[in-house]
């Protein structure tokens, strides 16, 4: 018997039984109201409303102040599965703990980012571990384990893994189609996800605007193929936020809503962000889609389902078994330390001639300059800053402020008009502002500027402005109080903001010259498209919310009053020793919306190191910034270079310990330097396979490899053991630290696939090596990490390190058999400090059956199951699963290649499934179909060709033009096979 009447309130029953109880207890309209983002109370059963979605990517976020953590690329470059694991249970906490304090803090958090980093100029990159799956797959696990908690029941927060699937692209990233091959999806992008989730500590994903292969990620059906195939635990699938309006709005993916969100909904998606707080919009959609017999209550049934269960977990209906419910970590002293240990562990060391480490000294002079020298740059998902510490902070703390000059390197202006200089004016005193999301909020975005102060005006008196060039002739002013010029809702332009920030950047401006006049230029501003225009009653670039126009724009004429190049050489002249700090601000040029257009650091940055450099070869470039840059010159021309990610509170603090050598970096990279833009495939080629991308692929010589690192002491590798043990590779190997100091070293694993002995690597181009009488693919990964381990190490200590990888990594997707596949034959096992830095290496061999050539004559081929493409795209075969393969251009010829086709005792002809028109070319027969118009592109039909293949072809070439979407091909049997 139990004393409660409701049996979901009874923690002796199971969750599921509890939830199917709540479940029976819920009105239909109760029901779908739980399906909105924003899901009221339901007061007369006593539940509370409930909201999915709390941004804590590397703390929590939008909520005012927080612990400030490393972004989520210098979490991966600690490559410290622990230490995240730690960070993870910190972020968890301030969650608990805000959430006691303000409950619009909710505890289903949309974190971690598991997109891969496949393109370095992909905007988001900071939100992302690394390039590589099992690296991403190891980081997440432990910040998800973290953010979980370890009580077998009930969770500390509840994790939505962002963002599902193959999502590398801003520009156009609620329209452009991600076209992602068999290989691809399962060797790489679902592995981001898959580990996390069978790891049991995730909660749910969220589904990514873009499209794959021609399908919205939010109908997807990978979501039931895959995702929910990896666990029994119920998943929740949270819609990004805006997204199931885009299906309609932007995508046109469906001619009404009510489909649209019918089929989200059928497709997997149970929580859906649209319209912001204002649930009514989705949930009348919804309502509308069942009244047209697009759904059916069994379809809401499922998704509520699971959101009460991920309720049920995290302790909603037992605050008194929860052992959560009273956390109240926040900004304690272990999360201030572990914001420093983090920051320290994921600076990485680029390059050093043995100017570091660099011990302070009496009367030893260091110059700390550059743009981002006095900042703690934060990013779209940071917190509020309680504590702050800039690198000019740590080293002046570290090193005496005595002993350190410094000076920004900014360009500093003034700027003339016909009536006078450009001035800001002064205050009135009754101006009362705070820094820009310090309240927080549930949306930042809807924060908006200040209007308290004055706008600028012209006048006999110039304010002199810190000019910056961001890149791409993106401009920020700022006044020496440390104020930006930005543009409020108004459309007036004052000395009003902190930093640069919100969704709409308002702090930016770019110049343009004007014709005929010497020296004028206008100024744009960027975030509303209109021109400054200088009036009586202000400057603005908008009146009545109509933007200026540039014949409106009023002309400036610029004065330096001193370059920063010019700054930074005479204080570099007066040190020992020079601190460069360059980078980018998280706000600009790179974020979410907006990609990197070049690999190249900005100009103006770029000058102060040459200028630092030549007045000072005792020059330390450090590289604080949310992506990797091709600095070729100063790689070969300084003696040091660092690079760290924005290392969050602690970060200038943790940048001077590395410089003085108080402890000796041991960051990695987790993703390729490139050297140059030309080594980079285009942003929308996601096929890593075929366009060779990352570490995995990449045949060029990179700037800085993946998993690259140094310290301050020298490490050795002895002792490699490798056995195949039934389905697992045994690895054990011994790290001894040679040096005088206590360190970190990063012990790495990786595995690749043997050549013939004495063989160099295939050739992409090449037809491959025979094995056992069939083609080999050349286009396997050149090494594959299958293993790490950060370990601390006393000098002259020694520590064995074993691995156990399972034997699948050794193995690849065979799109000839459609199954995961290890081939029979000799394997590499590789260990050592980087992916270029192999110290020690073992062969194992693999003894299994072949798989043999593919079976086209008794299976067919899916078009999409191609070894190698040229000039194709992958499409949706019908709105609701299949993959069509079609020509990237109607005007060009797309080429597909099936190796190894078994055609047996001989085919009198092959049938083509397609949509579309064109034509298709056979390349063994040389024979060419026409293929008419099939009116529809979800409309198929099929041609036969007659042709005579029998036996095993190493190749089977097919050429598709017009716009034919290929489905399927099948054979039409000889006489003698039938």
């Amino acid at each position: 018997m139990t004393d409660h009447p409701l049996p979901f309130r009874d923690p002796q029953l199971s969750f599921s039984r509890r939830t199917d109880d709540l479940l029976g207890r819920l009105t239909l309209d109760e029901r779908i109201a739980m399906l909105h983002q924003f899901a009221p109370a339901v007061e007369r059963l006593g539940l509370g409303p409930f909201r999915t979605g709390q941004e804590a990517l590397h703390g929590v976020a939008w909520m005012g102040p927080a612990t400030v953590f490393p972004q989520a690329v210098g979490l991966g470059a600690t490559w410290n599965d622990e230490l995240v694991r730690r960070v993870g249970e910190a972020v968890g906490n301030e969650v608990r703990a805000k959430r006691a304090q303000d409950d619009r803090v909710g505890l289903n958090v949309w974190a971690p980012t598991v997109n891969l980093l496949r393109h370095p100029l992909w905007g988001r990159g900071e939100e992302g571990y690394s390039e590589d799956p099992a690296l991403t797959s190891a980081v997440a696990v432990a910040y998800t384990r973290g953010l979980r908690g370890d009580h077998p029941h009930y969770w500390r927060t509840a994790p939505v893994l962002k963002h599902w699937l193959a999502h590398n692209n801003e520009t156009d990233r609620d329209t452009a189609s991600s076209s992602v091959r068999p290989r691809v999806l399962h060797e790489y992008d679902l592995r981001a996800f898959r580990d996390a989730v069978r790891a049991g500590a995730v909660a749910g994903v969220m589904p990514a605007y873009n499209l794959v292969n021609g399908r919205p990620n939010h109908v997807s059906p990978l979501l039931d193929e895959h995702l929910r195939s990896w666990t029994d635990q119920p998943l929740v699938v949270c819609s990004d936020a805006g997204a199931p309006s885009n299906l309609v709005d932007s995508e046109h993916y469906f001619d009404t809503h009510e489909e649209a969100t019918a089929a989200a909904l059928k497709a997997g998606v149970d929580s859906f962000t649209d319209h912001g707080t204002d649930s009514t919009v989705m949930t009348g959609r919804i309502r509308d889609a069942l009244a047209e017999g697009l759904l059916d209550e069994s379809d809401i049934d499922t998704a509520v389902r699971r959101l009460l269960a991920m309720r049920f977990a995290l302790g909603e209906f037992d605050p008194e078994l929860d052992p959560y419910a009273q956390v109240d970590d926040l900004d304690t002293a272990e999360h201030r330390a572990l914001a420093l240990e983090a920051a320290e562990q994921a600076v990485v060391l680029l390059k050093n001639d043995g100017l570091l480490p660099l011990a302070p000294g009496q009367g030893r002079t260091v110059a700390v300059v550059g743009l981002l020298a006095d900042d703690c740059k934060l990013d779209w998902y940071s917190g509020t800053l309680m504590h702050r510490s800039t690198p000019l902070d740590g080293i002046r703390e570290r090193y005496g402020a005595e002993n350190v000059l410094h000076t920004e390197g900014v360009d500093r202006v003034r700027l003339k008009t016909s009536d006078g200089w450009l001035r800001v004016p002064e205050a009135d005193g009754t101006q009362d502002g705070e820094a820009r999301g310090a309240e927080g909020a549930l949306d930042p975005a809807l924060l908006a500027g200040r209007t308290d102060l004055p706008p600028l005006t012209c006048g006999d008196e110039a304010t002199e402005l810190a000019v910056v060039d961001w890149g791409d002739g993106v401009l920020t002013l700022r006044t020496d109080e440390g104020l930006y010029l930005s543009v409020a809702d108004d459309g007036y332009v004052r000395a009003s903001a902190d930093e640069p920030g919100g969704w709409v950047v308002q702090e930016t401006f770019r110049r343009e010259e004007v014709e005929g006049h010497d020296g004028g230029h206008r100024l744009l501003h960027i975030g509303t498209g209109g021109y400054v225009s200088v009036a009586a009653d202000g400057a603005k670039v908008a009146v009545s919310g109509e933007k200026i126009s540039r014949e409106d724009a009023t002309v400036f004429e610029s004065e330096t009053v001193e370059y920063g190049a010019d700054a930074v050489a005479r204080i570099a002249a007066a040190a020992d020793t020079v601190i460069v700090v360059a980078g980018n601000d998280p706000h600009i040029n790179g974020r979410e919306t907006e990609d990197r257009t070049t690999l190249d650091l900005p100009a103006q940055q770029d000058r102060l190191w040459r200028a630092a450099h030549a007045a000072n070869p005792r020059t330390v470039l450090v590289l604080s910034s949310a992506y990797p840059y091709a600095v070729v010159d100063a790689a070969a021309a300084l003696p040091a270079l660092l690079w760290t990610a924005h290392g969050g509170q602690a970060a200038g603090t943790a940048l001077a310990r590395v410089l003085a050598g108080d402890i000796s970096p041991a960051g990695r990279l987790p993703q390729t330097w490139y050297a140059s833009d030309d080594d980079l495939p285009g942003l929308f080629d996601y096929d890593v396979i075929g366009s060779r991308q990352t570490y995995l692929y990449f045949r060029g010589t990179p700037l800085f490899p993946f998993g690259h690192g140094l310290g301050y002491t020298d490490f050795t590798y002895s002792g490699l053991r490798t056995e195949l043990d039934g389905e697992l590779l045994r690895v054990s190997l011994t790290v001894t630290n040679d040096g005088a100091a206590a360190a970190d070293e990063v012990a790495q694993v990786y595995v690749r696939r043997a050549g013939p002995a004495g063989a160099a690597l295939p050739s992409p181009e090449g037809s491959g090596r025979l094995l056992g009488g069939l083609v080999e693919p050349t286009d396997l990964p050149l090494r594959k990490l299958v293993g790490h381990r950060r370990v601390h190490l006393a000098p002259g200590a020694q520590e064995r390190l074993d691995f156990t990888v399972p034997r699948e990594e050794l193995g690849h997707w065979s799109v000839a058999h459609g199954r995961w596949t290890v081939e029979p034959g000799a394997y590499e096992i590789l260990a050592g400090a980087s992916s270029a830095d192999i110290r020690l290496t073992a062969t194992e061999v693999v003894d299994v059956e072949a798989q043999g050539p593919r079976p086209v004559a008794a299976r067919g081929l899916e078009a999409v199951d191609f070894d190698r493409q040229k000039g194709t795209v992958i499409l949706d075969r019908s709105k609701t699963d299949g993959d069509v393969v079609a020509p990237a251009s109607a005007g060009e010829e797309g080429r597909l290649v099936y190796r190894a086709c078994d055609f047996g005792e001989g085919v009198e002809g092959l049938a083509f499934l397609y949509s579309g028109e064109g034509s298709i070319d056979v390349s063994v027969v040389g024979h060419t179909v026409q293929l008419p118009d099939t009116g529809d592109p979800y409309t198929y039909r099929t041609v036969e060709a007659a042709v005579d293949l029998r036996g095993v072809h190493t190749e089977l070439g097919i050429s598709l033009t017009g716009s034919v979407r290929l489905a399927r091909i099948d054979v039409v049997p000889g006489k003698e096979s039938a």
